[in-house]
Order: C-alpha cells, then structure tokens, then sequence
C-alpha cells in the first residue's frame, strides 16, 4: 500500500521492452533490476505477466486519463470478431448465389418450382393472415 508522501517511479517502454526482451533471453529478474537500475524487482515480474497475457499492449500505462487505451484492445478484438462472422456468411452466400446459377444454366425446370413459389409469396400479405391480424 501507497504510504503519504511516496513517489512513485514510472519507466519509459524503451526500459520495459529491454526488461522483457532481456528476461525472454533468459536473465533473472534480479539481474535485470539491477542493470537497468529498476529499484523494485516485482516490477519485472509484473511486466512479463502483463506481457504474456496481453502482448505490448500490457506495457502500457493505464492510470490517469488513458481509458481509451483500455478499451481499445477489446474494440479492436470485437471487430475483428464481426469481420470473421460477416466473411463467413460472404463466403455462403456467394456459394448460395453461385449454385443458383449454376442451376439455372443446366435446366430452366429447375426455375419454374422457384417461380410458382414466388408468385404464392406474392400473394402472402401480412394483412391476408389471420394469426398477424389478432390483436392479443
């Protein structure tokens, strides 16, 4: 806990990616601690934690007023989620597409079933079903 009156330390990422790379190489913490002059060794520890769950991101500081970066690496993951979904339902809708073309160049009997289909949907109307038209 912060005692009154404590200063706290803040290191640039230059000094933390040399930590991490260092530590990646094999160094102790301690090592480390004392040749880039990091007086709390847990520091160390702490950086390479953030950085395997999260990458460089996790080397940033996020106290203050920097909310923006909190958030934008589960923006970024969230879009790239969409992105995935909206190209999968490209690729089966193109195929879909395709197969009916495909279809209709072999035979224009495989269209009529189609077109028969169409004309009933036509004449579906929300207005001509009883079970739409019940007010509950």
């Amino acid at each position: 806990m912060a005692k009154e009156g404590q200063k706290f330390l803040t290191y640039s990422m230059e000094t933390k990616r040399k930590a991490i790379e260092m530590r990646l190489q094999g160094m102790t913490a301690e090592k480390i601690a004392k040749e880039l002059g990091i007086v709390d060794v847990g520091r160390v520890k702490v950086w390479m934690c953030r950085y395997k769950q999260m990458g460089e991101f996790g080397l940033t500081d996020t106290r203050g007023k920097r909310k923006e970066y909190v958030d934008e690496n589960r923006y970024v993951k969230r879009f790239e989620m969409e992105n995935a979904v909206l190209n999968k339902w490209l690729t089966i809708t193109k195929a879909e597409v395709y197969q009916r073309s495909v279809g209709s160049l072999k035979s224009s009997e495989s269209i009529s079933p189609l077109r028969s289909f169409a004309k009933k949907s036509d004449s579906l109307r929300a207005d001509s079903i009883p079970i739409l038209n019940e007010k509950q």
